[in-house]
């Protein structure tokens, strides 16, 4: 997948329009062989790119496919279960399609598709999102866990803003997230060899 994101600043001014076709997807950027993604591991300049790949993708595919928001819903990005599925599927598709693929494979794609649309449609039904509101995934809590907080729902008036600022919000995450790992790591680099001591704990006792 990528390995760098747009430039800074002017990336987003139009998320919706990320090339002169933006319901064609962008391979052109893409490393052989595709490879899964986790995005529980992504640094924070993956993320940026694999989220602006995806999104790009899934906007050609509800295009191309006529898809309705009962499948793919304007807010997918804020359900992760519907980024991790649609995220397997892009992958599936970057596999069934590549150059060095044997010939059926695209066949393949179309008929895992076809399944992958009753889950996209099961996963939509239980979140909550629609065309026009969105609420979070309700959780189910476990006997003594703290209860879940409510959400209310709210009205969706431009999804490619909403997209740009989730995209914004999650860099930002990850990146302090990344920042303070490397703090932590300063704090057990012995400076005259270099290597990181186990007797000396983080900013967090770990």
């Amino acid at each position: 997948m990528s390995t760098h994101g747009p430039e800074p600043d002017d990336q987003y001014e139009d998320p919706g329009i990320l090339d002169d076709h933006p319901h064609l997807p962008d391979t052109s950027a893409l490393p052989e062989p595709p490879h899964p993604i986790n995005w529980n591991l992504l640094s924070a300049q993956d993320l940026e790119a694999e989220l602006l790949e995806l999104n790009r993708w899934v906007d050609w595919l509800r295009h191309t496919y006529g898809l309705p928001a009962s499948v793919i819903p304007p807010y997918w990005h804020r359900h992760p279960e519907l980024l991790w599925e649609l995220s397997a599927l892009h992958l599936h598709w970057l596999c069934a399609y590549d150059p060095e693929q044997n010939g059926s494979a695209p066949l393949g794609w179309h008929r895992d598709f076809a399944d992958a649309r009753h889950r996209l449609r099961d996963w939509v039904t239980a979140s909550g999102t629609r065309l026009d509101r969105d609420r979070p995934t309700r959780q189910t809590t476990w006997p003594g866990e703290e209860p879940q907080p409510t959400h209310d729902e709210t009205v969706i008036t431009d999804r490619d803003a909403d997209f740009v600022q989730y995209v914004l919000d999650q860099v930002s995450q990850r990146q302090a997230a990344e920042d303070a790992f490397y703090a932590s790591l300063d704090d057990r680099i012995d400076p005259a060899t270099g290597e990181v001591r186990d007797d000396v704990l983080g900013p967090e006792g770990g």
